[in-house]
């Protein structure tokens, strides 16, 4: 008998864009990471899912659906990595196309629609930054998908609008119109993450262990940081100056988070704890984070905010 809203994730990373569908009802059956520390991460927090640890480019057609046992998959969802996209990449390629085509990591995108020809689902999900449109990338993505049997939507959203207490612009490439109802407020850094205790060498909530610490040059300039203010500035494409170590502001929606950004916590001299930023992404406490340290932090900033999935997928399951 067929599984009801099933869910296959490619390039799943620590799990958020399956959190939120499986909060809003979804059955993980396969998901596909090659990075260690993630693929245990995501087995740890789905374990009845299948999970394939290996580079997607080498996943033949027949494997998968001999995994999935033939059936029909009801939705496949991924996030192809966006850094030959970004505008936060110095060194992305100058030509929009050239990012999808030449670059190796830009071209996993292809590999996504390669899977999605494969196992047919009703609906698929793919989300990106919103630079994968620059050019003539949007007709290059429609054609592509078109090739493998369906029509392309580019779903504009912003994360903050469904409950994550941090900004995150990205389009959601699907085979159906996207457009969740807002909530009704906000969510800010402070009530998100001020019930929380002292981080503690042996936490009771999961990834609270006290962050690492910061240089004596970099803790100076941390204590005369105004909300807002950043202590260093990064170079990003097209000559960008980004900000990292933001000092937060309690009352406002965080800055985006990403694998690279750390914050300072808004009164505290100190950086926020992986569990801190994953209750900016909106993650719940028991998904826990497996790996090293900065794998951590890499997992939630590079993941989709489940509430932000959630809010997705429930508008998907009407259409089911």
């Amino acid at each position: 008998m067929k599984r009801k809203n099933s869910l296959v994730d490619l390039f799943a990373g620590g799990g958020g864009f399956s959190r939120g569908f499986y909060e809003a009802g979804f059955e993980p059956v396969l998901a596909v990471e090659v990075d260690e520390a993630s693929t245990k991460t995501y087995v740890s927090n789905f374990p009845k899912s299948l999970i394939i640890s290996e580079d997607i480019r080498s996943l033949e057609c027949w494997k998968l659906r001999s995994l999935l046992n033939h059936e029909k998959v009801d939705v496949v969802i991924g996030s192809p990595p966006c850094e030959p996209f970004t505008g936060s990449n110095p060194n992305r390629m100058k030509d929009p196309l050239d990012r999808l085509y030449k670059d190796e990591v830009g071209r996993l995108v292809l590999e996504f629609i390669r899977i999605l020809e494969c196992l047919e689902p009703n609906y698929y999900v793919m989300e990106n930054v919103p630079a994968i449109l620059d050019g003539d990338l949007r007709s290059a993505l429609k054609e592509e998908f078109s090739r493998a049997g369906y029509v392309a939507h580019f779903n504009l959203l912003k994360a903050e609008d469904y409950g994550t207490p941090s900004r995150r612009l990205r389009v959601f490439v699907s085979n159906a119109h996207i457009d969740p109802p807002k909530s009704s407020k906000l969510v800010t850094v402070l009530e998100a993450i001020s019930d929380l205790p002292e981080p503690s060498a042996d936490p009771q909530i999961p990834n609270h262990d006290p962050p690492p610490s910061l240089s004596k040059s970099k803790l100076k300039k941390v204590l005369r940081l105004k909300w807002g203010d950043s202590v260093v500035r990064y170079e990003g494409a097209e000559g960008r100056s980004l900000p990292n170590l933001i000092r937060l502001h309690p009352y406002k929606v965080a800055p985006t988070v990403l694998g690279s950004s750390r914050f300072i916590h808004p009164f505290e001299n100190r950086l926020l704890t992986v569990r801190e930023q994953a209750r900016l992404m909106g993650f719940p406490d028991n998904h826990v984070f497996l790996g090293g340290r900065d794998q951590q932090y890499n997992q939630v900033g590079e993941a989709v905010p489940p509430p932000l999935a959630r809010a997705i997928a429930l508008e998907l399951l009407k259409r089911l």
